[in-house]
């Protein structure tokens, strides 16, 4: 592995992170917060720290090409650093009470999971609020695709990044370019993070909480600076707006570009985003019906809107909340349960396993059930069209099983050393790993992560790292051989 390579980005983009945090500075400026001399530290210590890795990695080489290798190490070690740089301002300014619980919060914003330990919201200073908020914008589109538009200009280039970074099984590039295609996915991501402000403010919020309402909706993060989330302005007009834009979030993002240029039809010609429309509907229809005649509802509205708006947040993993869903019937929380595991689209900012691997999986299935029934038959899978390559599918039935078998085992793991109750340890573990925040039990939507010890913390924070690279970014660093040169 060419380690000076790695070490030269992973400075590039610590420095990044630590030019964003002026953003909450000027807020925290602005409000005459206490927490001004905190950001000014952490930007201080964060530049340091980045620069020094910047030129630590200087090399005598021109432009290089980074291979697959680097590349899995960039992605994975940029989240990380992001994290520990991003939890300075957490902890410099006593927000949180240990290091642990800092970098649990800033990995929780960074990878858009939205998990929190934090149980009085609305008191904490306006510029970390902020900034809490603004790492899930930073981290839903990815900090590896806002790296790679001035990857060119420190002589290193950047397609395996943007095939290791970006989510689903079939990355997808607008233009032949990756520094091009990863400008048009942030322009995209701006110009819907702007409409939804704006929207927002003609609801009623001010620029504060419409800014951070978005960073979490956009990002499918959740973390919202009050304390009853979306709940607390118990407005439908803005329940509304919000499902609409977390629902376009957990879409894929190709299909808003080729939509900005005119091509509307490209969502229905798309077989994923009908799987997630028509998913999406079905489910929010069946909890609605279940909350009017076993959830004591009354209003038909009332149980409508709660209804769609937990199945979107939680299906595209954003975990903003407007009820708690926690009293609601045991049908509906695992129907919510399940949800937790799908997923947002591939290419979108939300977590999960992903809806175009559960159609494959479902094809997949089919074709094997019909083989019984007709063995000399050739089936092949097609996805919008197209015969998908073997080792495709192999890579999709490999993630599933694979994540799976981690549910299964972190959930062990944390029962074991944080004593948690089944269901808590359960939801905690899916609520984490698929990048979604609230769970079930004392993880739940008007809960928080406080409560778990420091081992269950660095735990579920691992758990949310694996969750956002999609596993085998992650997992491959500790396979000896990528180190090797």
């Amino acid at each position: 592995m060419k380690i000076k390579i790695v070490i030269r980005v992973l400075g590039l983009l610590g420095i990044i992170i630590s030019l964003t945090m002026l953003w909450p500075l000027g807020w925290s400026i602005a409000s005459q917060g206490t927490d001004t001399f905190a950001f000014i530290e952490s930007i201080t210590i964060g530049l340091i720290i980045g620069l020094a890795l910047f030129f630590l990695g200087r090399t005598k080489k021109g432009y290089q090409e980074l291979r697959v290798r680097e590349a899995f190490a960039v992605v994975t070690l940029s989240w990380i650093l992001a994290s520990i740089i991003g939890a300075l301002p957490f902890y410099l300014s006593g927000m949180v009470p240990s290091y642990t619980d800092a970098f649990f919060e800033a990995m929780s914003g960074f990878t858009t999971t939205g998990a929190t330990i934090l149980q009085e919201i609305e008191s904490q200073q306006r510029g970390l609020l902020f900034w809490r908020s603004l790492t899930h914008w930073l981290g839903g589109m990815g900090i590896i695709v806002l790296g790679l538009a001035i990857l060119p200009f420190i002589g290193v280039g950047g397609m395996q990044l943007f095939k290791a970074e970006v989510p689903g099984p079939i990355p997808e590039k607008l233009t032949p370019r990756i520094q091009q295609t990863a400008m048009l996915l942030w322009i995209v991501y701006v110009i819907i993070s702007a409409a939804e402000t704006v929207a927002l403010m003609l609801c009623g919020m001010d620029l504060f909480d419409s800014l951070t309402h978005t960073f979490g909706t956009m990002a499918t993060g959740g973390f919202s600076p009050r304390n009853l989330s979306v709940g607390a302005y118990n407005s439908p007009a803005i329940e509304w707006v919000i499902t609409f834009f977390m629902f376009l979030a957990g879409a894929n993002f190709v299909l808003h570009y080729m939509a900005l240029k005119g091509k509307l039809k490209c969502y229905l010609k798309d077989e994923e985003f009908r799987f997630y429309l028509i998913g999406t509907l079905i489910f929010g229809f069946i909890i609605s019906g279940l909350l009017l005649t076993q959830g004591g509802y009354t209003s038909v509205s009332k149980a409508i809107r709660d209804s769609f708006f937990q199945v979107v947040s939680i299906l595209t993993t954003t975990g903003y909340g407007t009820a708690n869903f926690d009293i609601w019937p045991h049908a509906t929380r695992f129907i919510l349960l399940l949800l937790m595991f799908i997923g947002g689209s591939s290419g979108s900012t939300g977590g999960g396993i992903k809806q175009v691997r559960i159609q494959i999986i479902g094809k997949r299935i089919l074709i094997e059930i019909k083989r019984l029934l007709h063995p000399q038959q050739v089936q092949r899978i097609r996805f919008n069209g197209k015969v998908l390559k073997d080792d495709t599918v192999s890579s999709v039935t490999a993630f599933f099983i694979l994540y799976m078998g981690i549910f299964v085992v972190g959930t062990i793991s944390i029962m074991i050393t944080t004593g948690l109750d089944l269901e808590t340890g359960l939801s905690s573990v899916a609520a984490t790993l698929g990048n979604i925040g609230p769970g079930l039990g004392k993880v739940g939507s008007i809960e928080n992560y406080g409560h778990i010890n420091m081992i269950g913390k660095w735990q579920l924070s691992f758990f949310m790292l694996l969750g956002r690279l999609e596993l085998f970014s992650v997992i491959m660093l500790f396979v000896p051989g990528t180190w090797k040169q």
